[in-house]
């Protein structure tokens, strides 16, 4: 029994956060895509950092109350790996089998998707900004449980590089959500659509591999790490997230308002008299080099950890590496569809496409 209420727990804790993004006062903003066959505007409910706090809150008050311990998700995760698993794969066929084939290939429809922005009661619950709720949150409740572990295992003989890489990730997360409508903006929202890749991922994946510097490493003990590495960590950190903060604010502010300065950023433009495209400031330096900042970002964190030759840990950055420079190119090829000569233009303005001056 326990471990079948093990298998069900992302199920449950999805199902909660379901509840209270439903439930908790949001706000209504209107985002960058617009409704399949329309020129209107898709409107969103955001509230995804009140109920962060409060899952976060549920979760502390069970561990305090000794209903379930503070370290639950850590030792109960290959079962609750294998349940988020089997969710991934039936919310995956429910948003793929009911609806028209898109490709040829049913494969292809899959692992893509069909419906490209598929909401509820007319945006309450819309199923990208869904996903990324859940995914983020059962994140954090993980490395809270996993870091809970260590502590409660080793005590004074911790690695307090663990808790610093700890901080970091719950620092990504409080970014995500505090900046939820600025994602409204991005590649996820405008050029995909909800299948395995997106549903799955953001079901099974996301929360469960992002961990993975903390999975590997919760059930070791202090590995003497110097200060230098760990404060390397957080300086890699953060100078990373200034890079992919940075370039994504930039672009948010220039599509909500093409004149609107950014730190002090004047937007500089090349036009074909229909389409525009930013070429300065973040996006001077390369044409995506909010990618670069998401690699050095996953890079600081197992830095901080400070177990370098184990291997483990470094999956995380190189997940990113493996997801981020295909999707460079096909992001490329698709805005040479879109752009056609306009983008040939920019590719002299801005020829590096993630690092400046090397690739």
């Amino acid at each position: 029994m326990e471990q079948f209420l093990a298998f069900l727990s992302p199920g449950i804790v999805y199902l909660y956060i379901f509840v209270l993004h439903l439930l908790v006062p949001a706000r209504w903003v209107t985002g960058y895509v617009t409704k399949t066959n329309s020129d209107e505007k898709l409107r969103y409910r955001l509230n995804g950092l009140i109920v962060l706090f409060l899952s976060i809150a549920t979760w502390a008050a069970l561990a305090y109350f000794e209903l379930i311990p503070w370290d639950y998700f850590y030792l109960v995760r290959w079962y609750a790996l294998a349940g988020a698993i089997f969710f991934g794969l039936a919310f995956s066929f429910a948003l793929v089998l009911p609806f028209p084939k898109v490709k040829d290939s049913f494969l292809a429809d899959f692992y893509l998707g069909r419906l490209e922005n598929p909401q509820l009661w007319e945006g309450r619950v819309d199923a990208k900004m869904y996903l990324y709720l859940i995914g983020a949150i059962l994140l954090e409740i993980n490395i809270l449980s996993f870091a809970a572990h260590h502590h409660l295992t080793f005590g004074a003989e911790a690695n307090y590089g663990l808790y610093v890489a700890t901080a970091l990730l719950t620092y990504f997360v409080l970014d995500y959500l505090t900046f939820e409508e600025v994602h409204l903006y991005t590649y996820d929202f405008f050029a995909e659509r909800v299948g395995f890749k997106l549903g799955w991922g953001c079901i099974a994946f996301y929360p469960f591999f992002y961990t993975i510097p903390f999975w590997s490493t919760a059930s070791m003990a202090n590995p003497n790490q110097s200060k230098i590495l760990m404060a390397l960590g957080v300086l890699v950190f953060f100078a990373s997230w200034a890079l992919a903060r940075g370039a994504n604010m930039q672009k948010y502010f220039f599509k909500k308002d093409p004149n609107k300065s950014f730190l002090g950023i004047k937007p500089e433009t090349i036009s074909d008299g229909k389409r525009t495209l930013l070429v300065n400031g973040f996006w001077g330096l390369s044409r995506h080099i909010n990618y670069l900042g998401e690699i050095g970002m996953a890079t600081g964190i197992v830095l901080a950890v400070g177990l370098l030759a184990t291997p483990w840990p470094w999956l995380y950055p190189l997940y990113y590496v493996a997801l981020l420079f295909p999707r460079q190119m096909d992001d490329d090829k698709r805005c040479a569809a879109k752009y056609g000569k306009l983008w040939d233009e920019y590719l002299k303005k801005v020829p590096s496409r993630i690092i400046p001056k090397v690739y």
